[in-house]
């Protein structure tokens, strides 16, 4: 396997939560956050995105909420299947996680998905005059 395609070693990825990581989408050239979980017996790599409101983050840097094999979406209370990135419940149930093609080779992940580069564990760096309010209140 490539080493620049190697996102982290399984063991470096929590049983309880997710691992947060950036990849480059080749088409738009945009940084994008997505996180890997453990799931029965695999790994799985989704976008870091609640399908409700696409802006707001699953893992916000700390690991993303899990119960009974599924994510959750600390902002809606939606759950996420971790093996299929089905919404069971929640107000975008029936949607899926946008997924990443990843593979396992002694011990490691890889990003196999030729719509991203990987670029780094953890999330992008931001830029502080790049900052906006993202507020998902309607009025």
């Amino acid at each position: 396997m490539d080493s620049d395609r190697r996102i982290a070693s399984v063991d470096e990825i929590p049983d309880e939560s997710t691992f947060l990581f950036t990849v480059n989408e080749t088409e738009t050239q945009e940084d994008r956050e997505a996180i890997l979980v453990h799931t029965d017996g695999d790994v799985a790599a989704w976008l870091n995105y609640c399908q409700h409101y696409t802006h707001i983050k699953l893992d916000k840097g700390s690991g993303a909420p899990m119960r009974d094999g599924e994510v959750v979406c600390a902002n809606h209370g939606a759950y996420f299947d971790c093996e299929s990135g089905l919404c069971t419940f929640g107000p975008c149930e029936g949607a899926y996680l946008n997924g990443l093609d990843i593979a396992v080779d002694d011990g490691a992940v890889y990003l196999t998905d030729d719509d991203y580069a990987f670029v780094g564990a953890g999330a992008p760096k931001s830029d502080p005059a790049d900052l906006s309010s993202k507020s998902n209140m309607e009025f």
